[in-house]
């Protein structure tokens, strides 16, 4: 079978992108920052077929040990950029790590002549940094898919100006290159909810979870989306590696970028299905899924079952 690397693929979203791979046959390699904390890995040896699994210690931001990684695959999935909403410096924990690391990753697949397809999880903050907040002009309920203009706010928070910038960067890279012995391929999912599969408490998207189910708010940013009730476009984490799995392994996507959403609800009933309890509003559906849903053939499951289906583990 053919061998795929997951930058990132302990993470989150990672860790079921990986299982994924394994289950589908693939000999998957993984990346992690620090392999002396095996504490963020360890559950991927859990998964099945785990025998198929290469575990290597990788930061981006370095070229040589980046094009090493990437040398016998013929998939590579790139996700390994932070997620974090708690920044004390921005430069160094979230723009060198992911603009760099996409600069970097790009000169390195382009150098590698057995790549065939290329994915990049990138954000719907990509396609909107004021998100959950609408984007420009927009009221909250009106519709966003992937004909729209893409929408920048220099006030919006340092992550998504970064995974902003690192898509521009990308569109850039497959515009100036286009003789490409590969194939790239983006998604954009918006909140990705549902269950870990490892134990971690540092995660940002499971962390949010468990704020929201509570009703806690550690900082300025959650409290507003309480007193506000914030409506939150939401994607289930298994639909966004089925996604991720499809556009690696389907031919003639190049170039696309793929919102990933199922439906948008407001924080109240997000805490309330958290909690087994019925929302009170009915869904909208504002990120446009109908792309991903033709091309990917991803059927996105609705959100109160992924809520509902939240385990806490932190």
């Amino acid at each position: 079978m053919k061998t795929v690397g997951i930058i990132g693929g302990s993470g989150f979203i990672g860790s079921h992108i990986t299982k994924k791979f394994l289950k589908k046959g693939f000999n998957v390699k993984v990346s992690v920052t620090d392999i002396k904390k095996s504490e963020k890995y360890e559950h991927l040896f859990n998964l099945g077929n785990s025998d198929s699994l290469n575990i290597t210690p990788l930061r981006v931001e370095n070229l040589e040990a980046l094009k090493d990684f990437i040398s016998d695959c013929e998939i590579v999935i790139h996700g390994g950029t932070p997620f974090q909403l708690d920044v004390k410096d921005p430069q160094t924990e979230l723009f060198d790590p992911t603009i760099k690391g996409t600069e970097n990753f790009l000169e390195a697949i382009s150098e590698t002549p057995g790549i065939e397809k290329v994915i990049f999880i990138a954000s719907v903050a990509g396609w909107n940094t004021n998100f959950p907040m609408p984007a420009g002009t927009k009221g909250f309920n009106e519709p966003f898919d992937e004909t729209e203009e893409r929408y920048t706010n220099p006030e919006s928070h340092p992550y998504a100006q970064a995974k902003f910038i690192a898509n521009q960067t990308v569109e850039k890279f497959i515009n100036e290159h286009p003789s490409l012995h590969f194939e790239i391929t983006s998604v954009s999912p918006v909140a990705v909810m549902g269950n870990s599969l490892s134990n971690r408490k540092d995660s940002t998207s499971t962390g949010l979870q468990f704020l929201i189910k509570n009703k806690l708010a550690p900082d300025d940013f959650i409290k507003a989306l309480y007193d506000n009730d914030v409506p939150f476009a939401i994607v289930d984490v298994e639909d966004v590696a089925n996604a991720v799995f499809k556009a690696a392994t389907t031919k003639g996507l190049h170039g696309k970028d793929y919102l990933l959403s199922s439906e948008t609800y407001k924080v109240s009933d997000m805490h309330a299905m958290l909690n087994q309890r019925q929302p009170k509003n009915k869904p909208n559906i504002v990120y446009k899924n109908n792309l991903a849903m033709t091309d990917l053939g991803v059927r996105f499951r609705p959100v109160q079952e992924t809520l509902n289906g939240y385990s806490e583990q932190l």
